[in-house]
């Protein structure tokens, strides 16, 4: 499945637009985790932790939108973005959208 972070697909022209579409996925790091990052916040820098949840939380949150535009009929997405949000003091949100389309070869 194609997907964009742009209106248009350069090659292709967009036959039809479905929807919304979209993926949620809600993370939260273990005590030794939190702790980890923590001490590694008290120095500075990267925290390896943190990103590699994240990271690994918008790839979980793109495989779901696309699924769903999967089962919507759709063959690409565009205008896709994510979103985040806090849920709590230790949960991340991590929202994947776009507007599935049925997209053809010019």
């Amino acid at each position: 499945m194609l997907v964009v972070t742009t209106e248009n697909i350069p090659g292709y022209h967009i036959d039809k637009v479905i929807g919304h579409t979209f993926g949620v996925v809600v993370r939260s790091r273990g005590l030794g985790g939190n702790i980890t990052a923590s001490v590694r916040s008290i120095f500075g820098g990267e925290i390896k932790e943190y990103t590699e949840m994240i990271e690994d939380a918008r790839k979980v949150a793109i495989d779901r939108m696309i699924q769903n535009a999967h089962a919507m009929g759709a063959n690409a997405i565009v205008m896709m973005r994510f979103d985040s949000g806090e849920i709590g003091q230790t949960m991340s949100e991590i929202v994947a959208y776009g507007t599935a389309v049925v997209a053809e070869k010019n």
